[in-house]
């Protein structure tokens, strides 16, 4: 585990700081502590989610996100004892205190079991034409397009194995063979690969029709032009504490009205607000999908991942946001294209 003062953040902490803290103690928590490092509050990478969805600020303070009723244990408690409480309770992680209540020592369930491999499975769509990248995407797929000199499908595909997942399906269709020669059957990366192939374009969701009937865990899709920084182990924790039968990561995004906006009542003028900036969530093409859903997408026919959402949603299953603050880019447009070139560093990712 690393250094305890990683996980450590002062309750006067922002919100900001507190996300610093999660990404680079790579356990998804934030203990709050005061000057004598005693417990104050736990802060998950959950919390901090719910508090962006709840429109809290990156400047809200870490004592108006922490959760006071936490568990702790012991600092002399066993891996077995703490194991034992995190099953029964359904968490992850579990501090340990001195008789002071001041924090020694973090058990994380993910470093006692030592979970190496996930039964999910990972969809990458990776059939689209990428016309709006052309001429670059003239003679080469989207999803191959090099950032940090490596194909863009790569870089997701060693981020999933990084945490944990080793069964992949490679949604093609244009110049699929560029492709399929790159990756073959993914035994170079000690996983396996397999293809759905498009006779034609199926949308952003069609091709899941073709996923073979033995699919029985929540599985991951995840866009073939998105390049990412998420936690993808936090990702399924989210949505299976949620219950979700689709959990749609979603991306704040803000945009400037380039006039001044006139509020009325009727004809008389309420307010005047020179050029808002108005933010929203936009839908950042990365999706956790139950299985049971696969029979709502119809075989063989164009079919796009918002119609699926919506279906779902009709029928009362239970779709959730997960919001993003991590690092994320729709590689989509020339102009974005040239943002990853310049901002993006083959730096170590999160491990689940």
């Amino acid at each position: 585990m690393k250094d305890l003062l990683d996980y450590l953040v002062r309750p006067d902490a922002s919100l900001r700081e507190v996300i610093e803290v999660i990404n680079r103690g790579s356990a998804q928590i934030a203990l709050a502590v005061d000057a004598e490092s005693r417990l104050l509050g736990l802060i998950t990478d959950g919390d901090i989610r719910r508090a962006l969805l709840r429109n809290e600020s990156l400047t809200s303070l870490a004592e108006n996100v922490m959760s006071r009723d936490f568990y702790a244990l012991p600092s002399d408690a066993t891996e077995e004892e703490a194991l034992a409480c995190m099953r029964r309770e359904t968490i992850h992680q579990i501090p340990g205190l001195d008789e002071g209540g001041r924090v020694v020592r973090l058990f994380l369930l993910e470093e006692i079991i030592k979970q190496k491999r996930r039964p999910n499975s990972v969809v990458i769509m990776a059939g689209g034409k990428g016309r709006r990248l052309r001429p670059l995407t003239d003679g080469c797929p989207k999803p191959m397009l090099r950032v940090g000199g490596k194909p863009l499908l790569e870089i997701t595909l060693e981020q999933c194995i990084e945490a944990g997942f080793h069964s992949f399906y490679l949604s093609v269709n244009y110049l699929k063979n560029q492709i399929q020669d790159y990756f073959g059957d993914g035994s170079r990366w000690d996983v396996r690969i397999d293809y759905l192939e498009e006779t034609r374009p199926l949308g952003t969701a069609g091709a899941l029709s073709l996923l073979p009937e033995n699919i029985s865990e929540p599985f991951l899709v995840i866009n073939g032009d998105v390049l990412a920084r998420i936690d993808y182990g936090q990702l399924l924790r989210f949505h299976d504490e949620y219950q979700a039968a689709v959990t749609l990561c979603v991306r704040e995004h803000a945009t400037q009205i380039p006039y001044g906006v006139v509020r009325m009542d009727d004809l008389r003028v309420v307010a005047l607000e020179e050029k808002p900036l108005l933010t929203h969530y936009v839908n950042a093409g990365i999706y956790i999908i139950n299985p049971g859903l696969l029979d709502l997408v119809p075989p063989n026919e164009f079919f796009d991942m918002p119609q699926l959402i919506e279906k779902a949603m009709a029928l009362q299953h239970r779709v959730t946001a997960f919001p993003i603050h991590e690092y994320w880019l729709d590689i989509g447009h020339p102009q974005t294209l040239q943002r990853a070139h310049e901002e993006w560093t083959p730096s170590s990712t999160f491990r689940a």
